[in-house]
C-alpha cells in the first residue's frame, strides 16, 4: 500500500513539473511577443557592447542588438525546433515500432537491419554528416535530427510490443476475436505512453544540445537568427573582454537541459519505466 501511494505521489509530482514547464514556455512566449520592444536582428553599432541598463537589462552584443530579446527569442527557436523535431521523430518511430513488433516476420527483420545501420554510429556523428551533406540551415538540421532519433522510439516501442504480446491477456484478446487494431488501441498503447513520454522528456535535452552544438559550428541556424548555439559562437571572439555574452546563452542551455532531465527522471519513476528507456 505504501509503495502504491509513493508511486502515485511521484506521478503527481511529475505531472505537476510537466505542467509547470509548459506554463513557463507559454509565459516566455507571451512575454516575448507582448512586451519586448527591441528588434533582435537590428544592427546598431553605436550601442555595441553596452553594459546592463534599464533600456537593455542584459546589455547589447557586438552589433548593438539587445541580448535579452535575442536570448528569449533564441529560446523559442531552440526549444521550439527541439520540440518539433522530437514530435516528428515520435510520429515516425512509434508506428514503425508497433508494426514491426506486432507483425514480426520479414517486416521486423527489415526494420532491425535499418535500425542497426542507424545505430552503428553515434547520433552526433550521424547528425553532423547528414547536416553537412544537406547543407547548413535549421531546416536541414531538423531533418537530420529526425532521421537520427526516430530509430530510438521505434526500437523502444517494438521491444514493448513484443514483450506485452507474449502475455496471457493479449492471447485471450486474440482468442476472443479482437481485431489487431483494437488490441493495439486498448491493450498495447497504454503500456507505450509512459515509455514514450519518459524517453521524450530525456531526449529533449539531448536534442537541444545537438541543435545548439551544430549551430555553434555553423551547421544549424544561420545569422542573424537568435539561436543559443549561434549566440555562443558570435560571442566567442569577446570571451576575454565581455564574458557575459557567452554566459547568458550557456546558462540558458544548461537550465533547459537540466530541467528536461529532471522531468524525465520523475516521469520514469512515476510510470515505473525500466532502464531500457535510457539505452
Amino acid at each position: 500500500m505504501e509503495l502504491v501511494i509513493k508511486k502515485q505521489s511521484k506521478r503527481r509530482l511529475g505531472m505537476t513539473l510537466l505542467f509547470t514547464v509548459m506554463m513557463l514556455v507559454i509565459a516566455v512566449a507571451a512575454y516575448t511577443f507582448l512586451i519586448l520592444k527591441h528588434d533582435p536582428t537590428l544592427v546598431n553599432l553605436g550601442e555595441r557592447l553596452w553594459p546592463t541598463s534599464m533600456e537593455h537589462p542584459l546589455g547589447t552584443d557586438h552589433l548593438g542588438r539587445d541580448v535579452l530579446t535575442r536570448l528569449l527569442l533564441g529560446g523559442q527557436l531552440t526549444v521550439g525546433y527541439g520540440l518539433l523535431s522530437l514530435l516528428a521523430a515520435v510520429i515516425i518511430g512509434v508506428p514503425f515500432g508497433v508494426i514491426a513488433g506486432f507483425k514480426g516476420g520479414m517486416i521486423d527483420r527489415i526494420f532491425m537491419r535499418i535500425a542497426d545501420a542507424f545505430l552503428a554510429f553515434p547520433n552526433t556523428i550521424v547528425a553532423i554528416v547528414l547536416s553537412g551533406l544537406l547543407g547548413p540551415g535549421i531546416e536541414n538540421l531538423l531533418l537530420a535530427i529526425v532521421l537520427v532519433k526516430w530509430v530510438n522510439y521505434a526500437r523502444l516501442v517494438r521491444s514493448t510490443v513484443i514483450t506485452e504480446s507474449q502475455k496471457d491477456y493479449i492471447t485471450a484478446a486474440k482468442i476472443n476475436g479482437l481485431s489487431p487494431f483494437r488490441i493495439m488501441r486498448k491493450h498495447l498503447f497504454p503500456h507505450l505512453i509512459g515509455n514514450v513520454l519518459v524517453l521524450s522528456s530525456l531526449d529533449l535535452g539531448k536534442i537541444i544540445l545537438l541543435i545548439s552544438s551544430l549551430s555553434y559550428i555553423g551547421l544549424g541556424a544561420q545569422p542573424p537568427a537568435p539561436e543559443w548555439g549561434a549566440m555562443l559562437n558570435d560571442a566567442r571572439p569577446y570571451f576575454q573582454s565581455n564574458l557575459l555574452l557567452m554566459i547568458y546563452p550557456g546558462l540558458a542551455i544548461v537550465f533547459v537541459v537540466l530541467l528536461s532531465n529532471i522531468l524525465g527522471d520523475y516521469l520514469r519513476d512515476a510510470f515505473d519505466v525500466k532502464k531500457e528507456v535510457e539505452s
